[in-house]
């Protein structure tokens, strides 16, 4: 298994990151209108990667999506890409419909899977085995992530492993991106702001504080990462090392979005400042698709305690 970044997965990732610093600033993300980005996504193909060629798509692999993934997660990006590449995309995989992945790929079709009745997003819905709902209706879930509309929906709940495992995974790795944005913003922070003529950052409890977040974020990443080359070469460790995964950054968030809080003062509490937009996210991301709770209780049924 290859844990190491191709020069390939290392120039999409720098080319993502140019794209997302110009089409999804903090501006886009308060007003929570993302077609200008979702469009320039389709122009580049973004909604093709991990669809087979014979399908009309790229053929790459999840680590390459990964890639994307962890970068959407850094600028809290919204709209269809996020949930249709790791959930509709993978529910239609394994139903074999090839004619939707083919317009998936092309930008015509964007969608969900329903989980245990919620469905995050909009556009078409896999409720079951073969189900796919283009026409369907649900309640608005008042949640902390204003950038990430949730429905409450009255149809079937998708219970594939593989699916489920593949949309877990996603969530993961957009988690770390999201809690490596907080750091880095906290750790400018600290660099800059000054108390008794010195920077904060020069503290001793400060410096403890960036590296309990380091260390957090840093095994969130390796664990995401593994999970995402296990789902690649449809390794049998795959269940495991997604929960393992969706756990370790389940914690690294509650660490990473309190300290980051506490070490920007007051100012970390205000609307003004972007600091909410990504804890928002992060904690949002903790709920969803199973707590880290909930993913620790799964590891141990995997491994027999």
């Amino acid at each position: 298994m290859e844990l190491e970044f191709t020069a390939e997965q290392e120039e999409l990732r720098t080319s993502v990151r140019s794209v997302l610093e110009k089409e999804c600033p903090p501006a886009v993300v308060r007003s929570g209108d993302f077609d200008g980005l979702w469009k320039q996504m389709v122009a580049l193909d973004w909604p093709a990667l991990t669809i087979a060629e014979d399908c009309g798509g790229l053929g790459m692999t999840f680590v390459d999506l990964a890639v994307v993934l962890e970068e959407l997660g850094r600028v809290v990006a919204g709209g269809p890409f996020f949930t249709t590449m790791t959930q509709l995309v993978p529910a239609l995989r394994e139903a074999g419909d090839a004619d939707a992945l083919g317009r998936v790929a092309r930008g015509e079709l964007t969608g969900a899977i329903a989980v245990d009745g919620i469905v995050m997003g909009g556009g078409a819905v896999v409720a079951g085995p073969g189900e796919l709902h283009r026409d369907w209706s649900g309640e608005e879930i008042t949640t902390l992530d204003k950038s990430r509309p949730l429905y409450r929906v009255d149809m079937g709940s998708v219970d594939s492993d593989a699916v489920l495992d593949e949309a877990t995974a996603g969530l993961t790795l957009e988690m770390v991106g999201t809690c490596q944005a907080i750091f880095d913003m906290t750790l400018d922070y600290a660099k800059q702001r000054e108390q008794f003529g010195v920077a904060i950052g020069s503290f001793q409890a400060i410096k403890h504080k960036l590296v309990d977040m380091y260390v957090a974020l840093s095994r969130a990443r390796a664990c995401a990462y593994f999970a995402a080359a296990t789902i690649a070469e449809d390794d049998d460790r795959r269940p495991l090392a997604v929960s393992m995964a969706k756990a370790a950054v389940g914690d690294a968030q509650r660490i990473i979005c309190q300290e980051a809080i506490q070490i920007h003062g007051g100012i970390g509490y205000t609307w003004e400042h972007d600091l909410h937009l990504f804890v928002k996210r992060a904690k949002t991301g903790e709920a969803l698709l199973g707590t880290a709770v909930d993913h620790r209780q799964r590891v141990a049924r995997l491994i027999g305690v």
